[in-house]
Formats: C-alpha cells, structure tokens, sequence
C-alpha cells in the first residue's frame, strides 16, 4: 500500500519556524482531506492540522495562529508551515488522508515514517 512521505523536519531554537511537506501520491491522498499529526515520546498521536480539495482549513487549538497547512493538488503534496515553535512542539510529524477535515480520530490511509521535529536551545 502506497505510504506518504514526509520530509522538511529538523533541529530549531524556540521561536523558529519550519516548512514541513508531505508528498502523497496514492489515490486515496489525491481524492481525499489530509491531515497532519504528531507523536511525541511517550504520548500518543495527536491531530494538528488538516485541509480541504477545495482549501478549507481546520487547525487544533494548540496551533492557531502559528500553524499553516496548504495544499498543491498537481504536485500531490501537502506543506505546514511551523512559526513560532516551542519545545512542546518537539514529536515525529505525519501526514495522512482524512474522511473530512472534522474527523479527525480516524484516518484512511496508511501511515507513513514521518519527519522528527525537535525544538531546543
């Protein structure tokens, strides 16, 4: 089964910022929402973002404001743009297709490795 690839992670101070993407080829990401989660050591996953065919946007609440979530349909890819990070924001970041940008406790594609994030000074 086709998985996304997630790419862009890395080391950032507090404060900083960092463009995430994902490329996602397989039918079920071209046709549906997709969404961005993450896991942090120890925890469990947690929803962070999502998007629309059309664009509509839905964000958690924790990344209002600071998150940006877009989509290039011909590109088959999905980007969130980190501002503002603090070492809360610390996990591995995934990206998955969503039956809707509201439901967001299920997903309907496989899940990808994903890209560590790490916020410290």
């Amino acid at each position: 089964q086709v998985q996304p690839v997630e790419s862009g992670g890395g080391l950032v101070q507090p404060g900083g910022s960092l463009r995430l993407s994902c490329a996602a080829s397989g039918r079920v990401f071209r046709r549906n929402p997709m969404g961005w989660y993450r896991q942090a050591p120890g925890k469990v996953r947690e929803y962070v973002a999502a998007i629309s065919n059309d664009g509509s946007t839905n964000y958690a609440d924790f990344v209002k404001g600071r998150f940006t979530i877009s989509r290039d349909n011909d590109q088959n890819t999905v980007s969130l743009e980190m501002n503002n990070l603090n070492p809360g924001d610390t996990a591995v970041y995934l990206c998955n297709a969503l039956p809707d940008i509201w439901t967001t406790s299920w997903v309907l594609g496989s899940w990808g490795r994903g890209t560590q994030v790490t916020v410290s000074s």
